[in-house]
């Protein structure tokens, strides 16, 4: 059944793609915005979407779909659908080559915190890449195998991150960052969760973390990257969900967790919740 539910995802995920991209090269603009005013949504966003869901409900209609642009819709089959139609909307705005259409499938309910992955899709429009997973079988680039980069010591690790929409949470995520810089090779902040995940998948980035991701951020870039061989967890060993996920190859991610701990991230997500 999983390699049917693939077929479809990267189908569906390519035919998106598509028109995500036409409509790029016709200009886009700001439709709208969410949580704050640089959390913005685009007429395409929404647009895609649609196509989406349609496609997704012509075909398989007793599943359910959760997406970022409109409203939830219950699974009778026990499916869910988990759509973002373009991850990294502010590099889409600004013609930055670096988005995607992600689309997953789950076993349950829209919550990363009890549901299954079953298949996975990322694809980035702007450049072809498709990136695609489905439980227990690997992981893929344009249908060839990928794994997670050799471990290497921290200190020589490429670690990418991402930063939330309140200012008050970017400020202390920005210090945080700060203190953490001097201790890896490098920081990667690309603005697009889904293919930071496949680029860890890819052995492009040593590690990635990120807090406050909605589900559809990750649902199918952390499928990829657990089937590339990364550990992909929350903190202090829940479940990758909106509070922090991290994924990395398994001795990348213990050093990490380490690091961000002495740095005192705990205190931030304390914070946040609460």
């Amino acid at each position: 059944m999983t390699a049917e539910l693939l077929d479809f995802a990267r189908t569906l995920a390519l035919d998106a793609a598509d028109l995500a991209a036409r409509r790029r090269r016709e200009g886009v603009e700001v439709a709208d915005t969410k949580s704050s005013p640089v959390d913005v949504v685009t007429a395409v966003d929404r647009e895609v979407e649609a196509f989406i869901r349609a496609r997704i409900a012509d075909a398989r209609p007793r599943d359910g779909f959760f997406g970022e642009e409109s409203d939830a819709g219950a699974t009778e089959s026990g499916l869910t659908w988990i759509v973002d139609p373009i991850d990294g909307t502010v590099n889409y705005l600004y013609g930055i080559p670096h988005y995607a259409v992600s689309i997953a499938v789950v076993e349950g309910e829209p919550d990363p915190q009890t549901w299954t992955a079953l298949a996975g899709c990322v694809t980035n429009p702007a450049t072809g890449e498709t990136f695609t997973a489905r439980a227990g079988e690997g992981a893929q680039l344009g249908g060839e195998p990928i794994r997670v980069a050799e471990p290497v010591p921290l200190g020589l690790a490429l670690v990418a991150t991402g930063f939330a929409y309140s200012a008050e949470t970017r400020a202390r995520q920005g210090a945080l960052v700060a203190e953490l810089l001097p201790t890896v090779r490098d920081i990667r902040r690309q603005g697009t969760a889904s293919l930071d995940l496949c680029f860890v998948a890819a052995g492009r980035l040593n590690a990635y973390f990120e807090r406050t991701l909605s589900p559809w951020d990750h649902a199918a870039g952390a499928l990829i990257a657990q089937e590339a061989g990364a550990l992909v967890t929350g903190w202090d060993g829940a479940r990758a969900g909106h509070d922090f996920i991290l994924a990395a190859q398994p001795e990348v991610a213990e050093a990490l967790v380490a690091q961000l701990s002495k740095l005192g991230i705990a205190d931030q997500l304390e914070r946040t919740a609460n």
